[in-house]
């Protein structure tokens, strides 16, 4: 049945994380917390957001609606927008008139650090600017929603809370786009944005080719929404066992076994019987969720997806994609490729499973810390990290597969691709769509290389051709060996330097780019029209190479 109304709509809450986890026992009761401190113990912290000013309508996801079973008509309704723009005075019925951030840990590469923390131990890290609003049931699934930039949380660490328009509008567009595509993922419910307050940023000035930002820039302020089964994440459960091992607080072993409990309860049960000892279930989760992970990573890579920055605290413990801060898809392929002037190359395009093994690591040493005294379960959860190295290997090599079109992995003919796309200044996207046509001669790939080949290249290209042609399946017909591809190698990416104009332009108030591409988006394996492949579908100008905020950006948002 369609939710029309707002009344419907707050009909469907159902808190469970606020039913099964426990409070910050020094929190107010009414969600007035905004200013940075340490919060010693409990999941939670009830937050209020503060509204934005003035707040008008400029997207909305009708692929996630339609999923939820809600009118578009209610991204419009005056009460449904004050809410999402951060205004929950107007919770009515089962609603909670208050918001929840939530602390968590900082690993990177399996590094344990405290020192992003102003008290220097890990007590202020956590949700600075993000805060879950809403948790109910639609269309029989749960899904939490959470605002980004919905004001100061203690743990915002001095900051303002706040969100610019450009991040937002980047993070509305990728959650669609990579659902789209078939990665697991946040989702984007809606975007609003405030004309009557700004922030403050640096980013970059025009035709900037700086590494990192030589301006200072206001911007408007903006609201999205993001939605998930739940927003737990790797770093939380890191949170709660370093509190378990170095007994911070009596209670500091309970509240990580809840939050173990909680993280089955909310994302894998359909796959863990409930009926089975825990300890089992512990187990069972280590396996899942190293399943989801490593089939995560290199669907990343399948579509030329690089996280930028992907710390324990920003790896979902569901195993789908989570925070578009510094993230980038590869145009030029590099496999090196990081967008992010922060990130270095330990977060790179192909060093992503390598960080994903890191992150792992530390799912592991948390449950390992939950199982204490167990041997049986300890020794089960050490042989599923010894294993995590081949499991990522499978999962990648059934991935080239794929892309490839190919029966079976060949070591040889997928490296020596790679390294012909590096040689030959290939574009990533472009490349693998054409090989979905199934080309037998290098006529057909010309377009996608972003300098003339060699006659040396040229000999290469087609000598690779030619043999993995031989390595097709025989006895299939090739329009369906096309096709299959076609279902794996998007014909359209994120390309930032077309991203951009959607964003400036939406800080006008004109949202014909932002349609355009959330369309756009919504097909990314269908062959587009003449008139948007000429746009789409081509090559990055050489303008934008080493252009700041375009082929590189800081993480100011």
């Amino acid at each position: 049945m369609n939710t029309a109304t707002f009344a419907e709509f707050a009909e469907r809450a159902d808190y469970s994380l606020l039913e099964a986890l426990t409070p910050d026992p020094e929190a107010t009761a009414d969600g007035e917390d905004h200013r940075p401190r340490q919060v010693l113990s409990g999941h939670y912290v009830p937050v209020t957001p503060t509204p934005l000013p003035e707040p008008q309508y400029l997207a909305h996801s009708r692929m996630l609606f339609r999923e939820l079973g809600l009118s578009d008509d209610l991204a419009q309704d005056s009460q449904f927008r004050r809410m999402f723009s951060g205004d929950l005075g107007v919770a009515t019925g089962p609603m909670r008139p208050w918001g929840w951030a939530t602390g968590y840990a900082l690993s990177i590469y399996g590094t344990e650090y405290t020192q992003q923390c102003p008290f220097g131990n890990g007590n202020g890290y956590g949700d600075g600017r993000a805060m879950s609003v809403f948790e109910g049931l639609f269309e029989g699934r749960r899904w939490e929603m959470q605002l980004k930039g919905g004001g100061p949380t203690p743990y915002c660490r001095g900051a303002d809370g706040r969100a610019v328009l450009r991040s937002s509008v980047r993070e509305f567009l990728a959650q669609d786009f990579m659902h789209a595509l078939g990665v697991p993922t946040s989702r984007s419910l809606t975007l609003y944005v405030s004309h009557a307050e700004t922030v403050r940023r640096p980013w970059y000035s025009e035709n900037s080719r700086s590494m990192d930002p030589d301006v200072m820039v206001d911007n408007p302020a903006a609201i999205s929404t993001r939605v998930a089964p739940s927003f737990l994440r790797v770093g939380q459960l890191e949170l709660f066992a370093r509190r378990a091992r170095s007994e911070a607080h009596p209670r500091a072993q309970k509240e990580l076994h809840l939050i173990v409990a909680h993280l089955i309860e909310r994302n894998y049960r359909e796959e863990i019987d409930s009926s089975l000892p825990f300890t089992d279930q512990v187990v069972l989760l280590a396996q899942l969720f190293r399943d989801r992970l490593t089939a995560l990573v290199a669907n990343w890579i399948r579509v030329g997806y690089c996280q930028g920055n992907f710390n324990s605290d920003n790896c979902a413990a569901g195993g789908f994609t989570l925070d578009y801060g510094p993230f980038g898809f590869c145009e030029l392929f590099d496999p090196r490729f990081q967008p992010w002037t922060g990130g270095g190359a330990h977060f790179c395009f192909f060093n992503q499973p390598v960080a994903a093994e890191a992150n792992y690591r530390m799912f592991w040493k948390s449950l390992r810390t939950l199982m204490e005294g167990q041997a049986e379960a300890q020794a089960q959860l050490d042989q599923l990290l010894e294993d995590f190295p081949d499991a990522m290997r499978e999962a990648m090599e059934r991935m080239w597969s794929s892309k490839l079109g190919l029966p079976g992995y060949d070591e040889a003919l997928v490296q020596e691709l790679l390294q012909l796309l590096v040689d030959s200044s290939a574009d990533y996207s472009m490349l693998f769509r054409r090989l979905s046509d199934l080309p037998e001669q290098i006529d057909s790939l010309r377009e996608c290389f972003y300098l003339p080949l060699s006659t040396s290249l040229e000999r290469q290209w087609q000598g690779w051709l030619v043999r993995w042609n031989s390595f097709l399946p025989s006895g299939v017909d090739r329009v369906q060996i096309s096709a299959a591809m076609q279902q794996v190698n998007p014909a359209i990416t994120w390309r930032e330097w077309l991203i951009a104009p959607a964003y400036q332009q939406a800080e006008r108030g004109d949202t014909t780019l932002m349609a355009e591409l959330q369309q756009l988006f919504s097909a990314p394996y269908d062959t587009p029209s003449t008139e948007l492949a000429v746009r789409y579908d081509r090559l990055k100008p050489r303008e934008f190479f080493s252009a700041g905020g375009v082929s590189h950006y800081s993480c100011s948002s």
